[in-house]
C-alpha cells in the first residue's frame, strides 16, 4: 500500500527559534478514531483517541481518561525493577496526563457522555527537547483528526523565560537557566489552562509569558484545522446522550429558583447546612410534584427514575444560576462574604511533639495539618524516568482523606488529584529552601477539612511547618485560590478571592497563585468559559496579590521567622570533604569500614563524589556520636608521617614479626628484629598476641611500594654496651679478578646456510 493510498497527511509548524514540529496522521494506528504522530527534532510522540459510540445509561458527565507514557526504549534504556518492563504510571507521567486532560476536558460538548480514551506515548527522544511540550499538541491534533465531537482545536506549549527572553518549547538545558516555566493550553481565541513555577517573578512577567505562549499556539491551531480538513474529518459523528424535557425543565425552574436564590443570599457559613438546604429544595419538588413527574414519564415513555435524574440535572442548573446571579447582581457570595474578602484564618505551630516540625493552618472550613521530617542524603527520592535520572532533596506529599469532606467511604491509595495538588504545593515551596541546606526535607500535608483550595492551605501550612522545624527558608510563601463569575463573553464579571468548593464547581475559573512578598513562585489556572480577556486575567492577578499579602501577614503573626535551631530530636548533619582517592579507604571493601564506624558510633554516614572531592555527611542527634564518627573518618584520611609515634593494634602474627594497624586502614609489618633491642629467635619468645597494643614509630615509607617500616625498639632506650649483632658473612662467589675459566670450544649450532635462488 502506498502512502497515497493510506491517505497520509502531514503538517509542519515553525517555532519562533526556527525549529520545526511535524504532525502526521493516516500512517499509524489507523483503527483508532484518531491518531497523530508529533515530531520535534528526534522526539516523537504518538497520540491516539477512541470514543465509544454510545454513552453508558445514567452517565451525566464526561468520562474522559487521559494516559501519558514514556517508553524507556525511546531513550535507549532498560526499565528498572525485576520485570524490566514499564509498569504503572510514574508521578511525572500522571502530572503530564493531567496537563493534557485539563486542556481537553472543557472542550467536549456538555451533553457528550461517551467513554473517551486519549493515549499519548513517547516513542523516541534524545534528551534535548522536552517531550511534554508537544504532548498536548499531539492529543489536540488526534481529536481534530477524528469524528469525535470536540470544540477545538486546542494546543499546548511550554514557555520559559531565559536571560530575560521568552522561549517557546525550551530544551532541558534552557529550562535549567529559566526563572519562569509555564505550560499553557489554549484554543485560537482563549486561554484554557496554565500551570508552572517561577523564581519570585512579578505578575506582569507571568502575564507576558502567557501572551507569548498564546501567540505561539495560534499557528498550531490553524495547522490542526488545515490538517483536519485535509484528512476529511470536518464532519463529526451524531450522538444523543441526553433525553431532555423542556416542560419539566421550566417547571423545576419556576418552582425552585426563588428558593434557591434566597439560600444563595442567606450568608450561610456552614457548608453542610448550606448543602442540606439546597438539597431540600430539590427533594421538596420531587415530593410535591410526584404526580406531575409520573405524568411526564408516561408522556415521554420513560421510567420514573429517568425523570428523577432529569430533575436532579435541571435543579443543578437552577442552583448554579442562583449563585451566579447573587454574585453578579448583588455582590453576595454563598457564605455572605464580599468578593475580595478572605475567610477567617487561624494558625498554630508545633502542635505535634514527634515530628521535626509541624503546623495547623485553617482558613474557613479548609484545614491542613502538616509535618516536616529532616533526613540525610540516604533519604533522597530516586528519580528514574526514561529521560530524567537523579535525586530530589525536597519532597511534599498531599493526602486527602474522605472524612475531610464528611464522606463515609474507605480511604484508598494516592490518586491523581493528590499527586497534582502535592506537586503544585511542592513547586511553590522548593525554591525557598537554601541550596546549601544539607538535609533532605519531606513535608506531608494531611487535609482534615476541605471546602475550597486545600492545595493553597498546604502551601501555607507547609511554610509554617518548615519554619517550625528550623529550616532557614529564604522567604515565607503564601497561596490563594481565585474564582470568576462572568457573562456576556466576560463583559460583566466578578473576581472572587478565596473561593469555596461550590464557587469552584459552579464558577468559570479556578486560579491559584503562590508567592513571597517579592514575587510569584507557582501558579495553576483552569478556565471553564470562553472569553477570558487579558484584562480580567490582569485584574485577577492584582486581586490575588492583595489576598496573598493578607494571608502572608497572618502566617508571620503566627511565626515571624524560622526557629534559630533545629528541634532537640532532629538529626544534626556535619559535612566536609575528603580527597577523591580516599573515598575507597573510608568505605572499605564491601562497605566494611564505613559500616563498622556507623555500628560503633551510631551515626549515619554518607559519601558522594562531586567535582570538589568526596563529600562526607555525618548525621546524628547525639553530639558525642557525631564527634566520634568524624574523628574516625579523619583518622582514615590522615597521611602517616615519618618520625611520628603511633599506638598500634596487633592484627596478625607471622614467624618473622607481626602486622599492626597504627592508623585506621593503615597497616605495616613490625619485624621481629624491631620489637626490642633483645634478639628474639621466634615470635613465641616475644609474648605478643593478636589484639595487643604496641607503641611504634614510623621510620620510613618505601617510595616505590608505599610499605611502612615500623619499629618499637626505636622508642626504647638502647641498653648500655649494646653491640649490634654481626650479620653472617656471605659465601665466596669465586675469583672474579682472575683469568676467565676455559669453557671449551663453542658448539656449532647453525646448520649449513641455504643456497641462494
Amino acid at each position: 500500500m502506498t502512502k497515497k493510498q493510506m491517505n497520509i497527511v502531514t503538517k509542519e509548524i515553525a517555532l519562533p527559534d526556527g525549529r520545526v514540529i511535524k504532525l502526521e496522521t493516516g500512517k499509524l494506528a489507523k483503527q483508532a478514531d484518531g491518531a497523530v504522530m508529533a515530531t520535534l527534532g528526534n522526539t516523537m510522540i504518538l497520540a491516539t483517541v477512541c470514543s465509544a459510540k454510545d454513552a453508558v445509561p445514567g452517565t451525566d458527565f464526561m468520562p474522559l481518561t487521559v494516559e501519558y507514557k514514556e517508553k524507556f526504549a525511546s531513550a535507549g534504556r532498560f526499565p528498572g525493577g525485576f520485570t524490566r518492563r514499564e509498569g504503572k504510571a510514574s508521578d511525572y507521567e500522571i502530572l503530564i496526563a493531567r496537563l493534557i486532560d485539563r486542556a481537553l476536558r472543557p472542550l467536549f460538548p456538555s451533553n457528550y457522555h461517551a467513554e473517551t480514551f486519549v493515549n499519548v506515548t513517547m516513542y523516541s527522544a534524545d534528551g534535548i527537547d522536552m517531550p511534554e511540550s508537544i504532548a498536548g499538541l499531539a492529543a489536540g491534533a488526534a481529536l481534530a483528526c477524528s469524528d469525535i465531537p470536540f470544540e477545538g482545536p486546542v494546543s499546548e506549549v511550554r514557555v520559559a523565560r531565559v536571560d530575560g527572553k521568552m522561549v517557546i518549547n525550551p530544551t532541558f538545558e534552557q529550562c535549567e537557566h529559566a526563572d519562569l516555566e509555564l505550560m499553557v493550553a489554549a484554543t485560537y481565541d482563549n486561554i484554557m489552562m496554565v500551570e508552572g513555577e517561577m523564581k519570585e517573578v512579578p505578575e506582569s512577567v507571568m502575564l507576558e509569558a502567557i501572551k507569548a505562549a498564546h501567540e505561539a499556539i495560534k499557528p498550531q491551531c490553524l495547522a490542526i484545522n488545515e490538517m483536519m480538513k485535509a484528512y476529511g474529518k470536518e464532519v463529526k459523528r451524531e450522538y444523543c446522550h441526553e433525553v431532555n424535557d423542556e416542560e419539566l425543565k421550566q417547571a423545576v425552574h419556576d418552582y425552585s429558583y426563588a428558593r434557591a436564590y434566597a439560600q444563595a443570599t442567606a450568608a450561610d457559613t456552614d457548608k453542610h447546612h448550606r448543602e442540606a438546604m439546597f438539597s431540600q429544595i430539590r427533594e421538596d419538588f420531587k415530593a410535591e410534584k410526584a404526580d406531575y413527574m409520573a405524568a411526564r414519564a408516561e408522556a415521554l415513555g420513560v421510567d420514573i427514575d429517568e425523570i428523577a435524574a432529569l430533575v436532579d440535572r435541571y435543579y443543578h442548573d437552577v442552583e448554579k444560576e442562583a449563585m451566579r446571579r447573587a454574585v453578579l447582581d448583588e455582590g453576595k457570595r454563598l457564605d455572605g462574604r464580599k468578593t475580595t474578602e478572605i475567610r477567617p484564618i487561624w494558625c498554630e505551630v508545633g502542635p505535634l511533639p514527634g515530628p521535626h516540625g509541624s503546623s495547623i493552618f485553617t482558613r474557613g472550613e479548609t484545614q491542613s495539618l502538616s509535618t516536616v521530617t529532616l533526613g540525610t542524603s540516604r533519604d533522597e527520592k530516586i528519580v528514574d524516568e526514561a529521560l530524567i535520572q537523579g535525586t530530589d532533596k525536597f519532597l511534599l506529599h498531599y493526602n486527602f482523606p474522605p472524612f475531610s469532606t464528611g464522606e463515609a467511604k474507605a480511604q484508598r491509595g494516592v490518586g491523581r488529584r493528590e499527586i497534582g495538588h502535592g506537586n503544585l504545593a511542592c513547586r511553590a515551596l522548593k525554591n525557598m529552601i537554601p541550596e546549601d541546606f544539607p538535609y533532605t526535607v519531606r513535608v506531608v500535608s494531611d487535609i482534615l477539612e476541605s471546602n475550597g483550595s486545600s492545595s493553597m492551605a498546604t502551601v501555607c501550612a507547609g511554610t509554617l511547618a518548615l519554619m517550625d522545624a528550623g529550616v532557614p527558608m529564604k522567604k515565607p510563601v503564601s497561596g490563594i485560590a481565585m474564582g470568576l463569575i462572568s457573562e456576556n463573553q466576560g463583559k460583566n464579571y466578578a473576581i472572587l478571592s478565596d473561593i469555596l468548593g461550590d464557587e469552584d464547581h459552579l464558577g468559570d475559573m479556578d486560579f491559584k497563585t503562590t508567592g513571597t512578598k517579592d514575587g510569584l513562585t507557582a501558579c495553576q489556572m483552569d478556565i471553564k468559559v470562553d472569553g477570558l480577556s487579558y484584562e480580567i486575567l490582569e485584574n485577577a492577578l492584582a486581586q490575588a496579590h492583595e489576598a496573598r499579602m493578607y494571608i502572608l501577614g497572618k502566617i508571620l503573626e503566627c511565626m515571624p521567622a524560622p526557629r534559630a535551631d533545629l528541634k532537640p530530636h532532629a538529626p544534626r548533619i556535619t559535612s566536609f570533604y575528603i580527597p577523591k582517592d580516599m573515598i575507597g579507604a573510608v568505605i572499605g571493601p564491601g562497605g566494611k569500614i564505613i559500616q563498622g564506624i556507623q555500628a560503633e558510633t551510631g551515626a549515619v554516614i554518607s559519601i558522594d563524589e562531586d567535582e570538589k572531592g568526596g563529600k562526607v555527611e555525618v548525621a546524628s542527634n547525639n553530639g558525642e556520636q557525631m564527634a566520634a564518627a568524624i574523628a574516625k573518618i579523619k583518622a582514615i584520611v590522615a597521611l602517616p608521617e615519618v618520625g611520628e609515634e603511633y599506638d598500634s593494634v596487633v592484627k596478625s602474627l607471622m614467624p618473622y614479626g607481626c602486622f599492626v594497624e597504627f592508623m585506621p586502614g593503615k597497616e605495616g609489618l613490625l619485624h621481629i628484629s624491631e620489637i626490642d633491642w633483645k634478639r628474639y629467635e621466634t615470635m613465641e619468645e616475644t609474648g605478643i598476641k593478636e589484639g595487643d597494643h604496641i607503641r611504634i614509630k614510623l621510620l620510613e615509607i618505601d617510595p616505590k611500594t608505599g610499605k611502612f617500616r615500623l619499629s618499637a625498639k626505636a622508642l626504647k632506650e638502647k641498653p648500655e654496651g649494646y653491640v649490634e649483632p654481626e650479620r653472617p658473612a656471605r659465601a665466596p662467589r669465586g675469583d672474579r679478578d682472575g683469568a676467565r675459566l676455559d669453557r671449551g670450544p663453542r658448539p656449532e649450532r647453525r646448520g649449513p646456510r641455504p643456497e641462494k635462488r
